[in-house]
């Protein structure tokens, strides 16, 4: 007899939900990404490998590229910077075709997502660590119709998914301080709503 019983409306809407938002953190983190202090950049110029690079990107927001010198690509797109990088180049090369891609990302960043008042991503602190309430905090808090002891953390380790169930009335009620987990890169926080 098979006691494996099927996921509940409530359960497949809440996964489906979770799915969304960890696809919505990717999107985000592949297309609205903005160049930072630190990313490393992986930087081909097509038929002229010798200008081939990797560079870390300065506080500043840029880059010491051959030819054309210092390069502002910090707060751009990759597009941008393609951009950027191809309009010096024009000045040396014929049609320069650029690509730029992040090979390290230098400011981490974690997305909260769902049911708080400011969704987004943000920046992890470099010198300290980000816990759970801290991030939701930034976040703005919880909308009313959340479910804060149904927050997930979704976290991608070897190209695989965990999910991590955090209660927060144990940790803000209880004073279970150790269930308030630490934000690793890339993790997404998901605030689903409470069911009526």
């Amino acid at each position: 007899m098979d006691s494996a019983k099927p996921p509940s409306d409530s359960q497949a809407a809440e996964e489906a939900a979770v799915k969304r938002a960890l696809q919505e953190a990717q999107s985000a983190q592949k297309t609205d990404y903005r160049i930072g202090g630190a990313d490393l950049l992986d930087i081909t110029v097509y038929q002229q490998t010798e200008l081939n690079r990797k560079l870390r990107v300065s506080q500043n927001g840029t880059v010491i590229f051959p030819l054309i010198g210092n390069v502002q690509v910090g707060g751009r797109t990759l597009a941008e910077a393609q951009e950027a990088i191809s309009g010096k180049l024009r000045e040396f090369i014929i049609n320069p075709q650029v690509t730029v891609f992040i090979q390290e990302y230098g400011n981490k960043k974690v997305f909260v997502l769902g049911e708080v008042k400011a969704p987004g991503s943000y920046e992890l602190p470099t010198e300290s660590r980000l816990t759970v309430l801290e991030a939701i905090s930034l976040a703005g808090g919880f909308t009313p119709i959340a479910s804060p002891d149904r927050t997930k953390v979704i976290r991608t380790l070897d190209g695989k998914n965990q999910n991590f169930t955090v209660e927060v009335s144990a940790i803000t009620r209880r004073g279970e301080k150790e269930k308030d987990i630490s934000l690793q890169p890339n993790d997404v926080i998901y605030v689903p709503q409470s069911f009526f």
